[in-house]
């Protein structure tokens, strides 16, 4: 390994901002924007595979607890109501994993659409202000999309069909599992906790779920895969 040179001094102000002159040549610069896709791109990869192991989770333990209460007639009802709020803290945690993927996932498609598609088609539409953009975002990287927004995608594409699931087995558990000469509010009680409290809290929770699902917001976060209405032209 070769030893520094003399004249080398990391603190001077031509040292510190050595990767500027970058900005004035092109083949540095596209060199560069390479490294920092791919970086990025390692990034992204890492968080979404974080989310997809909340995911797992939840789908193994709303599995689990079907296959449980349902293997006995004595097991009680309220292990589903359990499996909601399991269902509720992994929601959570996938929320804010979600809104911390979408900062690398925004830089990514940052890159893609400025420089990549640039370079298919300079004819196409790009943002004349990108990097400035991208070199603010790098000084100060800031959670972009709003906490309920994240809540609600992540509802819409994986938990809403597994809470609606285990709310499903919950009735039915109560249905169909009813003791005989008791109604199917005295058989939703928990301990000391009425039946009619139990029903209306599940139900209360049901419809906030189902409200965050449907929620139609302005979108937040810029890029994000949708359904393209000319995908016929691609085929």
């Amino acid at each position: 390994m070769s030893e520094p040179s003399e004249d080398f001094d990391p603190e001077s102000r031509e040292e510190r901002e050595v990767a500027a002159e970058a900005a004035g040549d092109r083949s540095d610069f596209l060199s560069l924007m390479g490294h920092a896709y791919r970086g990025e791109l390692g990034r992204t990869s890492s968080w979404r595979t974080r989310i997809d192991r909340t995911t797992n989770w939840a789908v193994v333990v709303t599995a689990s607890l079907l296959t449980w209460t349902f293997s006995s007639a004595s097991r009680p009802h309220y292990v589903l109501l359990i499996g909601l709020v399991m269902l509720s803290v992994f929601l959570g945690i996938e929320t804010r994993r979600y809104r911390t993927f979408d900062v690398w996932r925004s830089r990514v498609r940052l890159l893609e659409e400025n420089v990549f598609a640039n370079a298919l088609d300079p004819e196409g539409v790009e943002q004349s202000n990108w990097r400035a953009l991208l070199s603010e975002d790098l000084r100060e990287p800031t959670i972009k999309m709003p906490a309920v927004e994240a809540v609600s995608r992540r509802l819409r594409r994986v938990y809403a069909p597994l809470v609606s699931v285990l709310v499903a087995a919950w009735v039915v558990r109560l249905t169909v599992f009813t003791a005989a000469g008791n109604g199917v509010v005295a058989t939703a009680s928990v301990g000391p906790i009425p039946g009619a409290l139990v029903l209306a809290l599940v139900g209360g929770f049901y419809v906030v779920v189902i409200a965050l699902t449907v929620r139609r917001a302005p979108r937040r976060a810029k890029g994000e895969m949708q359904a393209a209405e000319d995908a016929e032209e691609w085929k």
